[in-house]
């Protein structure tokens, strides 16, 4: 059978095409995660497994019964994805290639070695969390890693400040104009204020968290960004990575994550 024929044909190709396509379902996967499309994308992939095992066995009937629905199903699929596709390609677009740097240099997929860059003062934002936890102040601090956030800067005001201590505290102070919305930090910089994340409303979270939480999970989870948050109901910090909290349990602590996490 022509089935037993394809896999004693198994070559080094094949072997490169299952490892590609497995990580393109991969971050497929962790881009649906958390989301109703994920149910979609799971009963797609089954389809199409199904579909495979028919052709292999040679069932022709049903086989191109299968493949009749997927041929005609990708248009349908377009418009159900339609907001994870417009993500997916805003991370892509995104990526940090406008930097300075060769284009290999910002693949880091080609380096043994990681990308130089201005460490952000993570101490200093840790400390201004903690002293606006004490006073109940709400604070979003989203800080930039691969993926760049340049497109979410249009939404609020643009900055090029250095990342301070009292400038952190002074910008969510309540009665600062600047105070609304999340802050962006890259290479210990504040690039920009007031920035209003998307918010996916498929998100389920405890309803003890409020919009910032929940803006945090789904730019953590679109993004490789890491976010922190102060509530301004207890004052508790949040860290958030990859759409989800992680936990901590004292200042130190969160700063040596911190520090590894953005390195």
């Amino acid at each position: 059978m022509d089935f037993f024929r394809e896999i004693l044909n198994f070559s080094i190709v094949d072997v490169l095409d299952i490892i590609l396509v497995a990580t393109l379902l991969y971050y497929a996967y962790k881009l649906l995660k958390g989301t109703v499309a994920i149910n979609i994308f799971i009963g797609i992939i089954l389809i199409y497994i199904l579909w495979r095992g028919t052709v292999l066995l040679e069932m022709e009937l049903l086989s191109n019964i299968i493949g009749g629905f997927m041929s005609v199903g990708i248009i349908a699929l377009i418009v159900v994805f339609q907001p994870e596709i417009r993500k997916f390609l805003l991370m892509v677009g995104s990526a940090n290639l406008s930097k300075k740097g060769s284009f290999l240099e910002k693949i880091k997929f080609f380096k043994n070695q990681k990308l130089e860059r201005d460490t952000t003062d993570v101490k200093s934002v840790i400390s201004a969390c903690y002293n606006m936890s004490e006073t109940k102040t709400g604070a979003l601090i989203v800080i930039e890693r691969s993926n760049n956030l340049n497109f979410l800067g249009n939404s609020g005001d643009e900055m090029n400040i250095t990342v301070t201590q009292p400038i952190l505290e002074s910008i969510f102070f309540k009665n600062s104009p600047l105070h609304d919305g999340a802050i962006i930090i890259s290479n210990n910089i504040i690039k920009a204020t007031r920035v209003i994340l998307p918010i996916n409303s498929d998100i389920k979270i405890s309803g003890k968290y409020g919009l910032r939480h929940r803006a945090a999970v789904s730019i953590t989870e679109k993004t490789d960004a890491v976010a922190i948050v102060v509530s301004e109901e207890n004052g508790k910090i949040s860290y958030l990575k990859s759409g989800e909290f992680i936990p901590f349990s004292s200042e130190n602590e969160i700063v040596k994550i911190l520090e590894k996490d953005i390195s």
